[in-house]
């Protein structure tokens, strides 16, 4: 369970000792977007400044928003690499990410120099890819990270807890934007059965 940072006595003039880093991770479909925007909702409430960025290629629901697959949405920047973010977040409180798996492997050292500036960098992203392997530079951020949390999903053909991403097609290319037409959560086990999974 994550545990929100205790923010009693924050003053903006002293925020270069509170900067950290949390990182939402998870499969497809178990609500990563959705926290991400709650935490920054919580934060434009509290009258933090917030900064929200996605990477350019995810255009499939809008081309600026960060939406969830419950259609919430928050308003954001496309970026076409993590560098990009040092030009606007000059003064900032709280710095949002989404879709971190896309982004380069720079952005680890972005999020830590953010952090150390004094932001909070909350950042959500797949961690595992179709393969079930380590996605992007998701394993780096976690490494730097205060902050963990890992959310579930239900598995598509036992409803167990899952936390795979299975994708539905052919393709085996790295990255293949897509719902639930190319991608549906899965167990540990119905993951690895494959197209031999039988649903219940």
């Amino acid at each position: 369970m994550f545990i929100e940072p205790n923010l009693e006595g924050y003053h903006r003039s002293h925020r270069h000792y509170l900067g950290w880093i949390e990182v939402v991770c998870g499969s497809m479909f178990s609500g990563k977007t959705e926290e991400l925007i709650r935490r920054l909702n919580r934060a434009r409430i509290a009258r933090q400044r917030v900064e929200i960025f996605k990477p350019a290629l995810d255009q499939r629901y809008h081309g600026e928003d960060v939406v969830s697959h419950n259609a919430n949405a928050i308003r954001s920047t496309p970026l076409q690499s993590a560098e990009e973010m040092l030009l606007f977040t000059g003064d900032c409180d709280v710095v949002g990410i989404d879709e971190a798996q896309f982004f380069d492997e720079a952005l680890p050292d972005v999020c830590v120099k953010l952090a150390d500036q004094g932001k909070r960098v909350i950042v959500a992203g797949l961690d595992m890819d179709f393969q079930g392997k380590p996605f992007g530079p998701m394993p780096s951020l976690m490494a730097v990270a205060e902050y963990i949390t890992k959310l579930h999903a239900v598995c598509m053909v036992c409803g167990n807890i899952a936390s795979y991403s299975y994708r539905l097609v052919p393709s085996q290319e790295k990255v293949l934007l897509g719902e639930t037409d190319n991608y549906e959560a899965r167990c540990r086990r119905c993951f690895r059965l494959g197209p031999a999974a039988r649903r219940v």
